[in-house]
């Protein structure tokens, strides 16, 4: 019997960033929350506005992450359907383009 010492080195490497982002997503859920109770101060309103938008564009984010995962098509471009180097994902793991692809999406 051999055993696919790759194979498990990856599957413990999707379940860590499985974890991290599922405590990510809790972390803004709570903040998000937190946003949302009104504080009864108009000064604060367009600010608390801004950084609500920011959390919930960063939910989606996250949430699109953890979806990519469980379908089995995290790590690689939305675009041109290359993998996304390794490097990319570690400093941004909810990425869904290569960055060749993301430099063209955004001019």
């Amino acid at each position: 019997m051999s055993i696919d010492l790759h194979g498990q080195v990856e599957q413990d490497r999707l379940t860590m960033l499985r974890q991290a982002l599922t405590e990510q997503f809790a972390t803004q859920t709570a903040r998000l929350t937190e946003l949302t109770a009104d504080t009864g101060d108009p000064a604060e309103a367009h600010t608390r506005g801004a950084l609500i938008a920011a959390t919930r564009q960063s939910l989606d984010h996250l949430a699109g992450a953890l979806r990519r995962l469980a379908e089995g098509s995290y790590g690689r471009c939305e675009r041109c359907e290359k993998s996304i180097p390794a490097e990319r994902l570690e400093a941004l793991p909810q990425a869904r383009f290569c960055v060749p692809c993301q430099q063209k999406a955004h001019g």
